[in-house]
């Protein structure tokens, strides 16, 4: 599991973004909270966060023409097996949503990539 710096997202293989879309849609729902090296980070946040961060994805998906439930567009959406959030205070966007996405993980995402055979230019911010 993992969340790629949210400036690769317009550069990730279709299999990689779908991938991501199915994470967002798992951290969102039932792996709320459940303990995942990679991603803890994601629990020391509102998940109003995860939804902005969901949010990025499902446009880079649409801009490519690419379908999702669009159930997934309400913040306190959850997925059919769990409720919906019942308050989720609205948070500003920021960029990165998260901090941890910084140069250092991007240059950590874009080696994992690499490993995957998936090239992606170094982006500078």
């Amino acid at each position: 599991m993992r969340l790629w710096h949210e400036d690769l997202l317009d550069r990730l293989p279709r299999q990689q973004l779908l991938g991501q879309h199915r994470e967002c849609c798992a951290l969102r729902g039932n792996g709320w909270m459940k303990k995942h090296a990679t991603v803890d980070y994601v629990f020391a946040y509102s998940p109003y966060k995860l939804y902005q961060y969901h949010m990025k994805v499902i446009q880079e998906m649409k801009r490519r023409g690419y379908n999702n439930d669009p159930l997934w567009e309400d913040a306190s959406y959850r997925g059919k097996s769990r409720d919906p959030h019942e308050q989720l205070d609205e948070i500003e966007w920021m960029t990165p949503i998260y901090k941890e996405h910084d140069q250092e993980y991007l240059i950590e995402c874009i080696l994992n990539l690499q490993t995957k055979g998936i090239v992606c230019e170094k982006i500078s911010r």
